[in-house]
């Protein structure tokens, strides 16, 4: 919880936030660090809901968090120097108390990495152990440079597939809602006319009466058929043989699949890269792999391929014994090996991949986008045809 502070130093008065379990424990930090405390008392927001969510840390503030470390680390600075810095500049109540709390961690004598072992939603596994690497080697602003570089283009790689597939999900999910609310409610009162007429109607006429009929009776057991299915769906996936059979159709899915297998081999070969370069062994950079790596196929294969490498085997012939790797990623590994540059071969592969993926996006929504017109077309003809046909048949009867 936040704790509001007002205390005296060098004749100064000054006051701040600290993230803290009691208030007691703010004043014991207070006195210690050579403050005189006034008034301590917990912050209580007036819209909590809403306070949490708009200063949630996101993984935005942590790539900016660790640029700007790296940066300062850079210049000299020393740990404490760049933790009190920022807490001048930050504004966000969230991502302030966990620099304050950082803060407290390394004055109180602990390592940089086990400070940040207390957040593991905001610091992955990868992001401590090349900490822990630069802080064993002496380069901690080296490494977070490089940590800094990878999170920015990882950041923008997912941008780039974000906002390349946001258009097509909205049309998608737009049209499915407009079909929804055209069958029930609107349809119903326009065929609702040709009931008092004795005319024989068209096939597609009698399907959409049937659709438009079910679908207004029953509205409210399909919207909660919906969430139910939606809700069993992520309660299946989030089971280890779920999210297996999911990853593994996902995978095997036409045309989101190949994007699917690209952005799993960006991940795992930049964040191999970046391991072995700051010092860490194949096997512990393996390690940091399978517990990150999201996809349960590409993690089971990982665990299989720390096992062989366990046992002796180079790491582009594990690769190449699972099958499920590109053969330009096990040649370019096992070139790596011989060369001993491993590290600088799987970054130049992991840009590579980068590039393909940018391309096979673009040619998947290059392929969407007419395609969504096409079933819309259908759909809007279905409807016309079904509604203006037993028009022209009353009308001809008429006559």
């Amino acid at each position: 919880m936040n704790f509001w502070y007002k205390a005296l130093k060098k004749d100064k008065v000054v006051t701040g936030k600290l993230n803290s379990t009691s208030s007691q424990e703010v004043v014991g930090f207070l006195k210690k660090n050579g403050y005189i405390p006034i008034e301590v008392k917990k912050q209580e927001s007036i819209l909590p809901q809403f306070d949490s969510v708009f200063n949630r840390i996101n993984f935005t503030d942590i790539v900016d968090f660790t640029r700007q470390m790296a940066i300062m680390l850079n210049a000299g600075l020393t740990l404490i120097d760049c933790f009190n810095i920022l807490e001048k500049q930050i504004k966000k109540t969230e991502l302030l108390a966990l620099v304050q709390s950082l803060n407290k961690e390394v004055t109180e004598g602990n390592t940089y990495s086990s400070a940040l072992k207390k957040y593991p939603e905001q610091f992955s596994n990868l992001y401590i152990a090349l900490v822990k690497s630069g802080e064993a080697s002496g380069k901690l602003s080296e490494i977070l440079l490089k940590l800094a570089e990878n999170l920015e283009k990882q950041r923008e790689f997912n941008s780039k597939i974000k906002s390349a597939l946001t258009y097509p999900v909205i049309v998608v999910i737009g049209m499915l809602g407009v079909m929804f609310v055209m069958i029930t409610f609107v349809v119903p009162k326009l065929l609702g006319l040709y009931k008092d007429f004795n005319v024989d109607l068209p096939a597609s006429t009698k399907i959409l009466i049937a659709l438009s009929d079910f679908s207004a009776r029953f509205w409210p057991l399909i919207i909660i058929a919906v969430f139910a299915f939606v809700t069993l769906f992520k309660k299946y996936t989030s089971t280890k043989q779920g999210k297996l059979l999911f990853d593994t159709v996902s995978l095997n899915f036409p045309a989101f699949g190949s994007i699917i297998k690209i952005s799993a081999l960006v991940d795992t070969t930049r964040t191999l890269a970046i391991l072995i370069a700051s010092g860490v062994s194949i096997l512990d950079g393996l390690n940091i792999i399978i517990e990150t790596t999201g996809n349960l196929v590409y993690r089971n294969s990982f665990i299989n391929i720390y096992k062989q490498v366990e046992k002796g085997f180079a790491l582009g012939t594990s690769m190449d014994n699972e099958g499920i790797y590109p053969p330009i990623l096990v040649q370019m590994t096992t070139v790596g090996e011989q060369t001993g540059k491993l590290d600088d071969t799987l970054m130049r592969i992991s840009r590579y991949f980068e590039a393909e993926s940018e391309i096979a996006v673009k040619s998947l929504t290059t392929l969407i986008e007419p395609l969504i017109l096409v079933v819309l077309g259908i759909g809007v003809g279905f409807l016309v045809i079904s509604v203006i046909t037993p028009i022209y048949n009353l009308t001809s009867a008429f006559k």
